[in-house]
């Protein structure tokens, strides 16, 4: 349905926002993808985008709770012919109970959202239900076990299992809140943390109070500094000092640790199989001034000329530690994904080692918080090839986050680290040695 020439303000947002939350939910598409490509959305202000960006994403991080809510107040589940009808009413909870929207603006534009289309005689419902959702919904909300309700049973059994269920409810707790904005700078973090009103985190990382525009703040257009996770800035400092020395960067894009390494003054060669997210790899060089040998190949075939001393492998995942900054995630991905993926992972790895020297030195990294891609990968590698040794991270290298240091040497962060700060992605890395 398309909004007519003279909508009620706020129309257009609102309809951009069901037909984000369609490609996601119905078709299976990355939210951040579509987002860029979806039509409605590419006319609005750039206020606009921006309320139909937190719009969509705060109604998949909270789904759950929004179901059980929109169920107390219906005698029936909608039929399968009203998805839109049922996106409707998705949208207006999310508005009333968790962004403080007006609800006279939230209820008038839901209902407007199906006047004049096959959904006309769904308007009272809709109507009905929003309007006792604000009367009723926020002391039911205050009510609900959030943590767990917005998990998916896969994911919430799962990090039960591999954590105990203290450490699942507060991974699970930790994902009701959206991620902040850090960046990476090029050199000297405390100065640009001054300039740019932020705060250097453990690990040297920025992080940002107040962002708006990224691209209108003082150092981006100079190539200073880039957006990066505290977490995912972390396994490119674990091979040390490479000033000057080769480092392969395996499944490189979007690039941000090509970027660390290039910076540190390393001799970077980047592989990845995309040749489009290499094209924006390229970009971020051209605009920091930092250069670094790109190919496109797939890691497990390409095969360099020279072994490398140096290798970091930040490989495909299921991506289950970004849940915070990409909730989407929460219902595109499950259990079969992290096998599949585990099959990748370890043909990665294996390739890997072919390419890496005598004495060289191998990171792995995941931003999964599946211990199948991340702890097990590395047992099984260890146990199946006796010259490679574990290369125990100190505390000193992660300054601040000792605490992310497994008894074995290896780096775990969960997302409710730095909680009080605004949390972090979660990440495994292990450095290897080939001995």
């Amino acid at each position: 349905m398309k909004p007519e020439r003279n909508a009620k303000p706020g129309l257009e947002s609102r309809t951009a926002a069901l037909s984000l939350l369609d490609a996601v939910l119905r078709r299976n598409l990355l939210l951040d993808d579509v987002f860029d490509a979806d039509a409605p959305t590419a006319k609005l202000s750039a206020r606009d985008r921006g309320f139909v960006r937190l719009l969509v994403a705060e109604t998949l991080r909270r789904l759950g709770q929004i179901e059980a809510l929109i169920a107390r107040c219906l005698d029936q589940p909608l039929p399968g012919k009203a998805r839109r009808a049922q996106d409707v009413l998705r949208i207006g909870a999310t508005q009333i109970l968790f962004l403080d929207t007006p609800p006279h603006a939230a209820i008038s534009t839901a209902v407007d959202l199906v006047k004049g289309t096959a959904l006309a005689g769904y308007g009272k419902l809709i109507n009905a239900v929003l309007r006792r959702l604000d009367r009723e919904g926020r002391p039911w909300a205050a009510e609900q076990d959030a943590g767990h309700l917005n998990t998916p049973h896969w994911l919430w059994d799962s990090w039960n299992k591999a954590y105990g269920e203290d450490i699942a409810r507060q991974i699970a707790d930790a994902h009701l809140k959206s991620a902040p904005i850090d960046i990476c700078a090029a050199s000297d973090p405390h100065g640009w943390a001054e300039k740019l009103g932020g705060e250097v985190l453990p690990g040297g990382a920025i992080r940002l109070a107040d962002t708006g525009d990224i691209t209108a703040l003082p150092g981006f257009n100079d190539g200073r500094w880039w957006v990066q996770d505290v977490a995912a800035q972390l396994p490119a400092r674990l091979l040390g000092d490479v000033a000057g020395k080769r480092v392969l960067d395996l499944c490189a894009a979007p690039g941000g640790k090509t970027l660390q390494l290039a910076a540190a003054g390393a001799h970077v060669t980047a592989l990845d199989l995309s040749e489009k997210r290499l094209e924006r790899l390229k970009e971020n060089l051209t605009r920091l001034n930092l250069t670094a040998e790109i190919v496109a190949a797939d890691a497990g075939k390409w095969q360099p000329a020279e072994k490398f001393p140096f290798i970091l492998l930040d490989a495909p995942c299921s991506a289950t530690g970004t849940l915070r900054r990409h909730p989407d995630g929460l219902h595109l991905k499950n259990a079969d994904d992290v096998t599949r993926l585990a099959l990748v992972q370890d043909r990665l790895l294996r390739a890997a080692l072919d390419m890496l020297s005598d004495d060289g030195v191998l990171v792995y990294c995941v931003c999964s918080l599946e211990k199948t891609e991340g702890e097990r990968q590395i047992e099984y590698l260890l146990a199946a090839n006796p010259s490679l040794k574990r290369l125990p991270i100190a505390p000193a290298e992660v300054g601040g986050l000792e605490h992310a240091i497994s008894a074995k040497g290896d780096l775990r962060t969960l997302p409710f680290y730095l909680g009080e700060k605004g949390g972090m992605d979660a990440f495994f890395a292990a450095r290897l040695h080939r001995v």
